[in-house]
Protein backbone atom coordinates (compact mmCIF):
# COMPACT_ATOMS: atom_id res chain seq x y z
CA UNK A 1 0.00 0.00 0.00
CA UNK A 2 1.06 3.61 -0.49
CA UNK A 3 -0.02 4.88 2.92
CA UNK A 4 2.58 6.87 4.80
CA UNK A 5 3.57 5.73 8.24
CA UNK A 6 3.27 8.28 11.01
CA UNK A 7 6.33 8.36 13.25
CA UNK A 8 5.58 7.70 16.88
CA UNK A 9 6.11 10.76 19.02
CA UNK A 10 5.80 9.12 22.39
CA UNK A 11 7.95 6.63 24.21
CA UNK A 12 6.66 3.58 25.99
CA UNK A 13 3.50 1.50 25.59
CA UNK A 14 1.21 4.56 25.34
CA UNK A 15 3.01 5.77 22.18
CA UNK A 16 0.88 3.84 19.66
CA UNK A 17 -2.61 4.86 20.89
CA UNK A 18 -1.48 8.46 21.25
CA UNK A 19 -0.15 8.40 17.70
CA UNK A 20 -3.45 7.02 16.38
CA UNK A 21 -5.45 9.58 18.33
CA UNK A 22 -3.28 12.42 17.04
CA UNK A 23 -3.60 11.14 13.47
CA UNK A 24 -7.39 10.93 13.87
CA UNK A 25 -7.52 14.51 15.21
CA UNK A 26 -5.47 15.76 12.27
CA UNK A 27 -7.75 13.99 9.79
CA UNK A 28 -10.84 15.45 11.48
CA UNK A 29 -9.31 18.95 11.41
CA UNK A 30 -8.51 18.58 7.71
CA UNK A 31 -12.03 17.34 6.98
CA UNK A 32 -13.50 20.22 8.95
CA UNK A 33 -11.41 22.73 7.00
CA UNK A 34 -12.48 21.14 3.69
CA UNK A 35 -16.15 21.26 4.69
CA UNK A 36 -15.83 24.90 5.79
CA UNK A 37 -14.26 25.81 2.45
CA UNK A 38 -16.99 23.94 0.58
CA UNK A 39 -19.67 25.69 2.62
CA UNK A 40 -18.12 29.08 1.86
CA UNK A 41 -17.98 28.22 -1.85
CA UNK A 42 -21.62 27.16 -1.88
CA UNK A 43 -22.76 30.27 -0.02
CA UNK A 44 -20.83 32.58 -2.33
CA UNK A 45 -22.26 30.80 -5.38
CA UNK A 46 -25.79 31.45 -4.14
CA UNK A 47 -27.41 29.03 -6.55
CA UNK A 48 -31.16 28.98 -7.22
CA UNK A 49 -31.72 26.11 -4.78
CA UNK A 50 -30.43 28.22 -1.94
CA UNK A 51 -32.63 31.20 -2.85
CA UNK A 52 -35.72 28.99 -2.99
CA UNK A 53 -34.94 27.51 0.41
CA UNK A 54 -34.60 30.98 1.94
CA UNK A 55 -37.89 32.18 0.40
CA UNK A 56 -39.75 29.21 1.85
CA UNK A 57 -38.96 30.16 5.44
Amino acid sequence: MSEETVPQQGGGPAGQPKGLLQQMEELMAALNADLSALDADLQSAGGPGRALAEEGE
